[in-house]
């Protein structure tokens, strides 16, 4: 990681457990939360990958026009079951449709994640991890909704809190399904700064 790529690295993002990965991976960063709504119906035509993708270039965009000096890091998680795809819920009773439609499901979480650096370069890629959930009772979802776990989490639940305990198996990244795959985001960093030093095209 070198001084340019953490000198200059803005997180274009309001949530908490992304500062938290970034912060641990060793990254200096500055936080901006887009000033903008998540335009979800613009994008609800593409696939849960691009959506993904297309939420945290508009997070990122916005940003970066605020910090057009900077290097700019956004992201977006969403969690694909069957042919739902699923943001952040609305409220408590949507908490509890999200989860007993993931619940006894193998469903994706895509973190779509976009790197600009002034007008000229961009990055934008995804990962995918695949949750196997066990069935859930509605005494355990009417609980999990009323400890407040839900709130602002991409299919209502937060394996990194107590949801872990409906978890089966994971198939991926970690981080991930926490909101940022710390993996992707390195490899995204270290290849733009390849190319900023000229030892890559």
């Amino acid at each position: 990681m070198t001084d340019t790529a953490t000198e200059r690295l803005v997180l274009a993002s309001s949530s908490p457990r992304r500062r938290v990965l970034m912060t641990r991976a060793g990254y200096h960063f500055d936080v901006v939360e887009p000033p903008i709504d998540e335009p979800i119906a613009a994008v609800r035509l593409l696939t849960p990958v691009q959506q993904a993708e297309a939420l945290a270039y508009f997070k990122a965009r916005a940003v970066s026009e605020l910090c057009p000096s900077r290097r700019v890091l956004g992201a977006d998680t969403v969690v694909a079951a069957g042919t739902r795809v699923l943001g952040k819920p609305a409220d408590a009773d949507h908490a509890r449709e999200m989860l007993r439609g993931v619940s006894g499901t193998r469903h994706a979480v895509i973190t779509g994640v976009a790197l600009l650096d002034g007008d000229l370069k961009r990055m934008i890629a995804a990962e995918v991890t695949y949750v196997t959930m066990r069935q859930m009772t509605e005494r355990e979802i009417a609980d999990y909704v009323a400890s407040g776990e839900w709130i602002g989490k991409a299919g209502a639940y937060a394996i990194q809190e107590t949801a872990d305990r409906f978890v089966d198996a994971i198939e991926g990244s970690f981080t991930n399904i926490v909101g940022l795959p710390m993996e992707l985001v390195g490899r995204m960093i270290r290849q733009l700064d390849r190319h900023e030093d000229g030892t890559a095209r």
